[in-house]
């Protein structure tokens, strides 16, 4: 058994309460190699942000457990390295999709957990929910569930349509369950292809299509219901589309990639939304940096020369999202 607070993390709590009462929303940025990680500490150093290093199922199965859990540990060293006396950082298990799942994570240092059971019969959920909570909270390790369901695919995460939270059942749930936050769905997705054209008009300046807006009213229900509770946003990725772009002029085939636009987003940090979870653009802004080095440089063969280049461009999306979208610039300890 390994505690998060002896590797330097902290849990989601008190970084939540200041996220709602300051108005803006932490950022949750997945991670599946050491240059996102380091991409993300370097950007929330520089930018004193509170942040949460995400890991999903996937992710465990793609660069094992252990080794994440050893590079969280360094990344509150690095984070310190670079000028950061007091890192704000939370190791965060993302759509864990079972008990076995989530103790296995607690018990290696994680010091926050979801357990996703949105896809169980509402009772079925919250038992599933309930049972985490009353684990991870004998180590103060902070839980967040999850009502309704998000359609798109992003790892092992699938769905092809959209349930929308129900607000009358999240009293219930919240009570019932324990839990810390509340993840919800009121229609964002995940993956880069969150929205099919049919779903879409097209902006008559730019040619692009333009997505269906968020379900805001959902999302007013949740917090009139739940005031002052910690809400999640799940699939926020914006899909930027210089980054789509890039891809496709060196060989890509992103069509009709197409995202959560960036001023929704804003709209929602403002609000009872403290924690918005963003993975895809950061695969597009490695992958645009790497297509463009082999494009480019044909005779590189040098990882660093073209893994070097995507740590940077991720690196740039991450400040971009912390301070112009999710607004937690300067929130951070020194």
């Amino acid at each position: 058994m390994v505690n998060y607070k002896d590797l330097g993390l902290v849990n989601t709590r008190e970084m939540f309460a200041k996220a709602i009462k300051g108005g803006y929303a932490i950022p949750a940025f997945n991670f599946n190699n050491m240059e996102q990680m380091q991409a993300i500490i370097q950007a929330a150093s520089e930018t004193k942000s509170p942040v949460i290093l995400q890991v999903s199922k996937g992710a465990r199965q793609y660069a094992n457990g252990t080794l994440l859990r050893y590079m969280a540990e360094g990344a509150v060293e690095y984070a310190k390295e670079l000028g950061w006396e007091h890192p704000e950082i939370v190791l965060h298990l993302d759509h864990g999709d079972a008990f076995e799942t989530c103790k296995s994570c607690i018990d290696l240092g994680f010091s926050s957990v979801m357990i996703d059971g949105s896809h169980l019969p509402y009772e079925e959920n919250v038992a599933l929910t309930k049972k985490v909570v009353e684990y991870a909270h004998q180590f103060d390790v902070t839980v967040e569930g999850e009502l309704g369901v998000l359609a798109g695919v992003e790892d092992e995460v699938s769905s092809d349509h959209h349930t929308y939270t129900n607000p009358e059942e999240v009293i219930d749930f919240a009570t019932r369950t324990g839990c810390d936050s509340l993840a919800i769905s009121i229609g964002t997705s995940h993956g880069a292809y969150k929205f099919t054209p049919e779903q879409c008009h097209v902006d008559p300046q730019t040619g692009r299509l333009v997505p269906p807006p968020l379900a805001f009213d959902v999302l007013d229900a949740v917090m009139e219901k739940l005031p002052g509770f910690p809400i999640v946003l799940h699939g926020s990725s914006s899909v930027p589309q210089d980054e789509v772009d890039t891809i496709n002029k060196y060989g890509g085939a992103l069509k009709a990639a197409i995202g959560i636009p960036e001023e929704q987003l804003r709209k929602a940090a403002k609000s009872a939304v403290c924690k918005i979870n963003i993975d895809s653009d950061s695969r597009l802004a490695m992958t645009a940096a790497v297509r463009e080095v082999f494009a480019t440089k044909p005779a590189e063969f040098d990882p660093r020369k073209y893994l070097g280049p995507a740590r940077e461009n991720m690196k740039k999306l991450y400040i971009h999202k912390i301070k112009n979208v999710l607004g937690s610039d300067g929130k951070a300890a020194n």
